[in-house]
């Protein structure tokens, strides 16, 4: 179960830990704060920061680089690893059903268990009573970052925007940068492969032209983390919530009937407006480059802005890695290995490597069980869910480390012959921020198959033998190795 229940009790792990920075020195939230963060992760610091003294913002507080490691981040959610906070829920679905009575009687509390992650409705008492309604409610009264210099505007670096499903009913809540506009409302990033923009198509099927929704800044770790892991439509965001954090969510219903974490710092009430579309950028984006300028995306109208007491806005930064997307990534990966090897099973490990970005590159070891089996794996993942934005695979033996770069290299050049092993799909679906693609969003994905080769594979003719010491010489080695006083 997850240590901290609001952002103030992380907040407090964070300084029992000596991993919490704060200073009262005046800073502003253009461009000031954003460097400042950026320098404590690629310092290697691995430290969070609390502004207390805001230009132009007095009465609320910044706090960066929340995600400062992933170890650090697991202790605060009470895991070893997140692998064990996803197999909560997938680990049932991939039992074999039960049989006797007592195995069903088990099944059955296991599936009555994950009630333990829902959502839990509370009223008016349990929500903040701040509020700014009317020529107040603008938010540009929230110190929102300027994070580089030729950045469109300022922006909320890290919303949990949030809008219900209406067929299914199911909550959205993702991570989309929101561009502050001259009018005191926002300009919603979301892109052509997310569930927000989903939500935009279908309210557009449907002819419906706003989109009931609400911006939180600001809530526990495991919620904020949430907010940016890829949870498979229709999987609602919320109940994913609790299953990170190891308990429900407790949230408030806002009048326009979206629900919201009670616990939030900030809560934007409002409507994305689907028939709104305005410019946003550019922005300089984790791949290290400004997105192009020319995009256009709905407009987010505010109705009015609750806050906590004390209330402290948290935003991140981009740039090229390593930055807190890169504890992010690695938690994503984590997360969802579990829920890979529920759909192939053959998968033994992934790694996201920190300097691929997020999409660039995924390399995967695999039991392999027969010949093109590696290219299975690679086609199978281009297709699948967040893992279909990246650009190249790489797929290993089970034996390989895939969190070691120097035994997939030694796999790569060992096992690949180009022409056999290499895959390439041209003319594919891309990550919307990848710059390398000729069209936005349109590009094409590489596969390259560095497992051990079969005899089909391999033409007919025995693969070589690896270079192996016999288990005798090992074992004398063994005993004769403490006596050498090599450490």
């Amino acid at each position: 179960m997850s240590r901290t229940s609001d952002l103030g009790d992380y907040l407090d792990f964070l300084r029992k830990e000596g991993r919490l920075v704060e200073t009262g020195v005046e800073v502003s939230p253009i461009l000031e704060i954003p460097e400042i963060l950026r320098r404590i992760m690629y310092g290697g610091y691995g430290k969070a920061i609390l502004f207390n003294n805001v230009k132009g913002y007095p009465g609320f507080r910044v706090v960066g680089n929340l995600f400062a490691s992933y170890e650090l981040l697991c202790r605060a959610l009470g895991v070893g690893g997140l692998e064990e906070a996803g197999a909560r829920l997938f680990e049932p679905v991939a039992r074999p059903p039960p049989l006797t009575l007592s195995e069903k009687v088990r099944s059955l509390g296991e599936v009555l268990g994950l009630g333990k992650y829902m959502p839990k409705k509370v009223g008016r008492a349990g929500f903040t009573s701040n509020v700014l309604e009317g020529r107040d409610a603008r938010l540009d009264r929230l110190p929102a970052f300027k994070v580089w210099p030729r950045d469109g505007g300022r922006y909320l670096t890290y919303p949990l925007v949030h809008v219900v499903d209406p067929v299914k009913g199911v909550v959205n809540m993702g991570v989309y940068r929101v561009m502050l506009h001259d009018d005191g409302g926002g300009v919603v990033h979301w892109q052509a492969h997310k569930r927000g923009m989903q939500a935009h198509q279908d309210a557009e099927r449907r002819g419906e032209h706003e989109i009931p929704a609400a911006i939180v800044v600001g809530s526990d770790i495991g919620t904020l983390l949430t907010g940016a892991m890829p949870v498979p439509y229709p999987i609602d965001k919320h109940l994913f919530a609790g299953v990170v954090r190891g308990e429900g969510l407790q949230v408030y219903v806002l009048d326009n009937g979206v629900p919201v974490p009670a616990n939030s710092e900030f809560v934007i009430e409002g409507s994305i407006l689907p028939d709104d579309l305005r410019r946003e950028g550019p922005y300089g984006d984790h791949f290290g480059y400004y997105d192009m300028p020319d995009r256009r995306f709905p407009y987010f109208r505010v109705d009015r802005i609750w806050y906590r007491d004390d209330p402290v806005y948290f935003g991140s930064v981009t740039g090229k890695p390593p930055l807190e997307d890169v504890v992010i990534g690695k938690a994503a990966e984590r997360l969802f290995l579990p829920s890979l090897q529920t759909l192939l099973p053959e998968i033994v490990d992934m790694h996201l490597p920190p300097y691929g970005v997020f999409q660039g590159m995924a390399i995967v070891s695999i039991r392999k069980r027969y010949p093109g089996h590696g290219k299975k794996v690679a086609l199978a993942l281009m297709g699948l869910g967040q893992l279909s934005l990246t650009k190249i695979f790489i797929i290993v033996d089970e034996d390989i480390n895939v969190h070691d770069i120097n035994q997939v290299i030694w796999a790569v050049s060992s096992h690949v012959d180009p022409q056999r092993d290499v895959l390439v799909v041209p003319n594919t679906h891309a990550d919307e921020l990848d710059p390398s693609t000729p069209v936005p969003r349109y590009g094409s994905k590489l596969a390259i198959d560095a497992t051990r080769k079969t005899p089909e594979e391999y033409g007919g003719r025995d693969w070589p033998e690896e270079v192996e010491v016999d288990e005798e010489t090992r074992r004398r080695v063994d005993e004769k190795w403490p006596l050498l006083g090599i450490g």
